[in-house]
């Protein structure tokens, strides 16, 4: 079976980072049985200058079509003036509800070569590996009503709605509890039900759940408390599984842990686990077309498409073996260098990665 690949470099440096991963990706396809074929489409910023729209129906097309998408990054202040509507920001959460794409997974993991980066002290975060279930589809990034407009006092007053289904949130629930199982079996709820009635319903579902799946340790946490015990004692947690808001907050800070956003993917699945992959960074309008930007975020998502959706595990295992050697050797691109390290560009980091997929 050959896999369709559609790639959405977007904006910024993202052409730079999915250049990278094609190149890793080819490199598997020519030395170690990927069989696979590559589409490229315009999305986010540089889909509106060609065709006025941030996500055009073509693009839409081939992502129906496509076995797994590979996304770089969108946006940029270019485009921060141009109709809401049509933003580079709107088109990626219209890609990600008319795909159905609910389930998004970020995980955090450090990688030993990268303690001395992370924001916290090594012994903190040694050894973290945790994984963040966000629900992607629904929340207050979806909810309707939502505007700006002109109250009877001649104040103008913005309003979103957040707004979840039980079946939503059961959904992404069963996702927490079945990543939980293959993992460590401790599934952590972030809610904020002490003042949100909308989290109300969260933990009744949850807890509904809950006795479907006896070999998972459930507890909740409210999500300032989370955040807090992220920082305080990450390695605490295994999975957590949360609202779309509070999981794009959550998974953010989790980032820093890390030793840099550049080093995070994420996957966002449908029912059926077709999926769009990223890196969890944005767009860095202020290094593209520098050379500089860090690729493995990006490349790791490759890695994320392989296990997920194309079930090609051994693949993803020998693409992470690869960059943990990489990193292992001292080979650092800007973001996660020491003060007295030498570092590398794009090219040099995609080019030793790919050299360490032959020798793992």
């Amino acid at each position: 079976m050959t896999h369709k690949i559609l790639l959405l470099a977007g904006d910024g440096i993202g052409p730079e980072i999915v250049g990278a991963a094609e190149q890793v990706l080819q490199a598997l396809k020519e030395r170690h049985g990927l069989a696979c074929e590559f589409e490229h489409a315009l999305m986010g910023g540089c889909a509106i200058d060609a065709h006025g729209d941030s996500l055009p129906e073509a693009t839409l097309a081939a992502a129906r079509a496509a076995d797994a998408i590979l996304l770089g990054a969108v946006g940029g202040p270019k485009w921060d003036k141009v109709e809401r509507a049509i933003r580079p920001e709107r088109g990626l959460l219209r890609l990600r509800s008319e795909l159905g794409f609910y389930c998004n997974l970020r995980p955090a993991v450090l990688y030993p070569a990268l303690a001395d980066a992370s924001s916290l002290r090594p012994e903190v975060v040694a050894g973290l590996d945790v994984m963040i279930i966000r629900e992607l589809t629904g929340g207050i990034y979806f909810g309707q009503p939502r505007g700006i407009e002109q109250d009877a006092d001649g104040h103008r007053r913005g309003f979103n709605t957040l707004v979840y289904r039980d079946d939503e949130i059961e959904r992404i629930a069963r996702s927490g509890f079945e990543i939980a199982r293959k993992r460590n079996g401790r599934l952590c709820s972030v809610d904020k039900a002490n003042v949100l009635e909308v989290s109300e319903l969260w933990r009744e579902v949850v807890d509904g759940l809950a006795p479907e799946y006896p070999d998972v340790e459930l507890s909740h946490m409210y999500v300032d408390n989370a955040a807090m015990q992220l920082v305080r004692a990450p390695k605490q947690f295994d999975v957590l599984v949360t609202t779309n808001m509070f999981g794009d907050i959550l998974s953010d800070l989790a980032a820093m842990l890390t030793g840099s956003i550049g080093m995070l993917p994420s996957a966002s699945l449908d029912a059926a686990s077709k999926g769009l992959f990223e890196p969890v960074h944005g767009s860095a309008p202020d290094i593209a077309r520098q050379g500089v930007a860090n690729p493995l975020a990006t490349i790791l998502s490759a890695s994320m498409m392989l296990r997920y959706t194309l079930d090609e595990g051994a693949l993803a295992d020998r693409v992470e073996a690869a960059v943990g050697q990489v990193l292992a050797a001292g080979v650092r691109t800007a973001d996660i260098a020491g003060a007295s390290e030498r570092t590398v560009g794009t090219q040099e980091m995609t080019a030793a990665v790919i050299a360490a997929l032959d020798a793992v």
